[in-house]
């Protein structure tokens, strides 16, 4: 029979249990000291709750504010709370934490109804926003897999919890959190989110996208909207009943949202997609040499990782123009590819060719890897030799095909290369640049980086000088066969074709792109003029001072020559192609800024009077498909260009506001159409800018005006009227016989 207790064995008991009980709050209590003192791995100092990291996308801006891609690691940017909208905030504190207002970054009563929960087995959620976002910014890992770990793991959440609740208020922590939590196909940041799954901006999320959006944090690959759509309409559904719940949406709105399906417009986040990625790469590796130069550093002297560290990059690229300009060329080259194939029906392209093949292999990003691999050269030989699954680029879509590697090589030998940029001549800035036809697969930028023989392109910039030296575009040639004679150089004796005999003036001549007349001007002023002003104009490639430039022989890039023909379209004043307006920081802090420095290069009357002969070539010349054919008017100055073998095609445009370059061709100068009528620049260039400018001219947005070249204010004294120019040869002759 047991012993009824006495009071004295009550007290004792009741004394040893507060004992223990007090012991263990103060062993507790010294256990969350000693994790706030990092005694159980370092936790964010005082500096690091103040500034938290987190990785943050650049982002790549045109003039008129629209983003045209980003930089990223995690593609991720920042917006501000007045940046979002309720029914995000609404939808995240229903379902994630509705104590959020009330508590100091641990909500006590959720974190002990686990236990009750867990008894009758239940699961749910301890962690507070708070929690879950010092969880995201200073947990490299992530959640902890092991129990153990886990715990500790939660406890460290707490105090650096505590520390956020006492520096940032609650709009700060929940625009913190919504900034840095992952939405899954690699949208970081409720921002990233809101233009990944629906096109839109934070703060026009509707009550269903954001409940969406919400839902995808319980699970981003179980409730992702792409991947498992029913399931991220039922926890969407859920989400809106627990805001019902918590009085953020009434019943009926309820029922009215439960009934809309999903309603995404995604657009998959890479670095690749999305418009200018030509562009965006020349950018990035331009700032990236800018920023070494100059030493613009971050304050701690770390140097700026633009995949990293959320800058603004405000450039002169104008949206809509350059979307015109990508959809000129995905038009027209499908046509002129077709063509392409067609001029080598029936032929052989690669006859003779076994050299130009095998460096196309050597220059391949396989080639390079078997390298690496220590392969040896007849087991790459043999690899190039094997079928094997490839994805090919064609104008149709990317297509997966069984292909020996080196009939790849061959079949891209065969692609047609196009690069195109317009700039506004008087500001210098660059609207539109196309660096090539496919980004996934061609990653060489043809505007800048690639330079290719400019042919009769550069047949003006003699012209200019010979106008320069007192020479009229009504001056008349007779148009034969002209020699050079250079000391220390053999003769050079051009070659023409479709050559129009008699005397031609020099504007019919240009017009008309005749050889022979190019050098006659070119006898007459001599290279070393020509060199110089074509330097002046901004050609940065080398120009040697010999009598062929005159035919363009020298090699130029897209983007040095629409510099140079904006000369005549901007009085005479070159200003450097500028792309990059200004450069910020992720607080707003601007790092760079640039303005084009005008420099003189050409008399301005001059100037005006080359945009009278380049007017000349559209309206008369070679350039006359562009209105005869594309129905394209206005005040548009022009020059086509053809290489010898019909290698590149070009065409440069000039109006008041706008200066464009085209170029066409394959990879290797080697393949090319088998005939002029297919292959010179005014069927391979041309149309890709008539498309480019039919629709500028037909955009009510951009509003281009038509107004033609304003004349120099003094007027001119250069006579480019050819009936007038010719009276007053009359009277001059008239004076000599008379002996006046």
């Amino acid at each position: 029979m047991n012993k009824p207790l006495s009071q004295e064995d009550i007290r004792k008991y009741n004394f040893n249990i507060w004992k223990l009980l007090i012991a263990g709050i103060v062993l507790f209590a010294l256990f969350i000291v000693a994790v706030g003192f990092g005694f159980f791995g370092e936790l964010p100092s005082f500096r690091d709750i103040e500034h938290p990291k987190s990785n943050q996308a650049s982002e790549v801006i045109t003039e008129d504010g629209k983003i045209l891609g980003t930089y990223f690691v995690q593609n991720r940017s920042n917006v501000t709370y007045d940046q979002i909208s309720p029914n995000v905030i609404n939808a995240l504190i229903a379902t994630e934490d509705i104590r959020f207002k009330e508590h100091s970054g641990i909500d006590f009563k959720r974190t002990f109804t686990i236990f009750l929960y867990a008894i009758i087995g239940k699961k749910q959620g301890g962690s507070t926003i708070t929690q879950q976002l010092a969880l995201n910014l200073f947990s490299e890992e992530g959640r902890q897999k092991n129990f153990a770990k886990r715990i500790l793991q939660k406890f460290q959440e707490w105090v650096i919890a505590v520390k956020l609740e006492r520096n940032y208020t609650k709009e700060e922590i929940i625009v913190m959190y919504l900034n840095t939590v992952d939405f899954g196909n690699q949208a970081y940041g409720i921002k990233s989110a809101a233009r990944v799954y629906f096109n839109t901006t934070p703060d026009k999320l509707t009550v269903s996208q954001a409940a969406t959006l919400v839902g995808i944090l319980k699970g981003i690959s179980r409730y992702s909207p792409t991947r498992n759509p029913e399931r991220a309409l039922a926890r969407r559904n859920t989400i809106m009943g627990l805001m019902v719940k918590a009085d953020f949406l009434t019943e009926q709105d309820y029922e009215k949202q439960i009934e809309k399906p999903l309603g995404l417009r995604f657009s998959a986040a890479t670095v690749n997609d999305g418009i200018a990625p030509y562009f965006r790469a020349v950018v990035k590796n331009d700032i990236k040499k800018l920023f070494l130069e100059r030493s613009i550093l971050k304050s701690d002297g770390t140097p700026y990782d633009l995949d990293r560290d959320g800058l603004k990059i405000t450039t002169t690229i104008n949206y809509e123009m350059q979307v015109y300009a990508e959809e000129a060329q995905k038009e027209y080259m499908k046509i002129l590819q077709a063509s392409f194939y067609d001029s080598w029906k029936g032929k052989n392209p690669f006859k003779g060719k076994e050299m130009q093949i095998e460096q196309g292999v050597k220059r391949s990003d396989r080639y390079k890897a078997l390298q690496l691999e220590g392969k040896s050269d007849e087991e790459i030989k043999a690899d190039f030799n094997t079928p094997t699954r490839l994805s090919i680029f064609t104008w149709r879509g990317n297509i997966d095909t069984l292909m020996k590697p080196i009939d790849s090589v061959r079949y891209y030998k065969l692609l047609l290369r196009n690069a195109m940029m317009a700039m506004d001549p008087q500001s210098g800035y660059v609207k539109a640049w196309v660096g090539g036809i496919n980004y996934e697969h061609f990653k060489y930028d043809q505007v800048k980086m690639g330079t290719r023989q400019v042919g009769s392109t550069a047949k003006p910039f003699t012209y200019a000088v010979a106008i320069e030296n007192g020479y009229s575009p009504c001056f008349s040639v007779l148009n034969e066969p002209v020699t050079i004679e250079t000391p220390g150089s053999p003769p050079w004796t051009p070659r023409s074709s479709g050559t129009v005999p008699g005397y031609l003036t020099l504007q019919k001549a240009l017009a008309l792109s005749q050889n022979y007349i190019a050098a006659y001007l070119m006898k007459q002023v001599g290279p070393v003029a020509v060199a110089t002003l074509a330097k002046k104009m901004g050609i940065t490639s080398e120009v040697p001072a010999v009598p062929s430039i005159a035919l363009g022989s020298f090699d130029a890039s897209v983007y040095d020559m629409v510099g140079a023909y904006s000369v005549f379209a901007n009085k005479g004043v070159w200003k450097k192609p500028t792309y990059i307006l200004k450069i910020q920081d992720k607080n707003g802090v601007v790092l760079y800024n640039d303005t084009p420095i005008p420099v003189p290069a050409l008399n301005e009357e001059v100037a005006y009077v080359m945009t009278r002969m380049l007017r000349g070539v559209i309206t008369n010349g070679t350039g006359w498909r562009l209105a005869g054919k594309f129905g394209v008017t206005g005040p548009i100055g022009g020059k086509t260009g053809t290489t010898n073998a019909n290698s590149d095609g070009w065409f440069m445009a000039i109006t008041p506001q706008l200066a464009a370059g085209v170029w066409t061709g394959c990879e290797d100068r080697a393949f090319h159409f088998t005939s002029t009528r297919q292959g010179d620049g005014a069927t391979t260039a041309l149309p890709i800018y008539a498309g480019f400018m039919k629709r500028v001219y037909a955009s009510k947005t951009l509003n281009m005006s038509k107004a033609d070249f304003e004349p120099p204010k003094n007027g001119t004294t250069i006579t480019f009227d050819c009936n007038q120019y010719q009276q007053q040869e009359q009277d001059t002759e008239l004076d000599e016989k008379l002996g006046f």
